[in-house]
Parts: structure tokens; C-alpha cells; sequence
């Protein structure tokens, strides 16, 4: 999975990455203080942004490890997407000619690693033969 990502973000261009940057940081601090009050007062982080070739799209993906519904929060953050595009452009106007549409999803890769320690901890793998073991 790794090597997947690495090919991502070689894929990506300077510009790309340099905007996803400048909203990853920005968007953590809309949601950090979070004036209007769109998270209801969970707490969640911006894990990652990845923005379109033509900066037109930009994906946010959010974790929410204390949050019981995580999809009805994703939905109140869409319902509310425009009110955190017009802040984020309020923000970084100055730096972009175009303000990108925001299309938030849950990151789910803290859950993933946890799974996958519970699956690696439940395994019975015998202990490995020795020199002493085979004769």
C-alpha cells in the first residue's frame, strides 16, 4: 500500500502538492476553531488532501477516532461544505485563482491498523524450528 501512495504522490505535481499543503493547513485551522459550529463540537483532524490536476477539486479526508457517527458527521460537513469553502477563500484568496469544491470522506486508516492488530495478535504461529529442533 505504501508503494501505491509513493506513485500517488509522484504523480502529483509541484503545484498539487503545494496547494493540497496550503488547504491541509488551512482546513485544520477552519476546523480547529470551528466558529460556526458545523463539527457540533466532535473532535476530528484533516489527515489528508489531494487535489485535482486542474486545482478545480479538492478531497479531503478526515479522522474521527472519538466519533460514535461518523457518516452523519461527513453528511453535516457536506450540508455545510459552502460556509468552509467561503471561510477557506477568505483565507486563501490571495494565493489561488480558484477556490476548489471541497469533497470531504472519512479516513478510515486508523481503524484499518487497529483491525489488522487485533488480526495479527489473534494469530497462532508456532515457534520457528531450530538447529537443535531438526535433528
Amino acid at each position: 500500500m505504501i508503494i501505491e501512495i509513493d506513485i500517488c504522490i509522484m504523480n502529483e505535481s509541484k503545484r498539487q502538492q503545494k496547494v493540497a499543503k496550503l488547504l491541509l493547513k488551512d482546513l485544520g485551522e477552519i476546523f480547529q476553531r470551528d466558529t460556526r459550529g458545523v463539527l457540533g463540537g466532535e473532535f476530528v483532524t484533516i489527515a489528508d488532501v489531494q487535489v485535482t490536476p486542474d486545482l478545480s477539486i479538492a478531497f479531503v479526508n478526515i479522522s474521527m477516532m472519538l466519533v460514535k457517527d461518523k457518516e452523519a458527521l461527513i453528511d453535516q460537513i457536506n450540508n455545510r461544505k459552502s460556509e468552509i469553502r467561503k471561510e477557506l477563500g477568505n483565507k486563501i484568496g490571495k494565493q489561488v485563482r480558484i477556490v476548489p469544491d471541497l469533497k470531504f470522506f472519512v479516513d478510515n486508516v486508523q481503524e484499518n491498523a487497529e483491525r489488522m492488530d487485533k488480526i495479527i495478535e489473534q494469530l497462532n504461529i508456532p515457534p520457528a524450528m531450530g538447529e537443535d529442533d531438526k535433528n
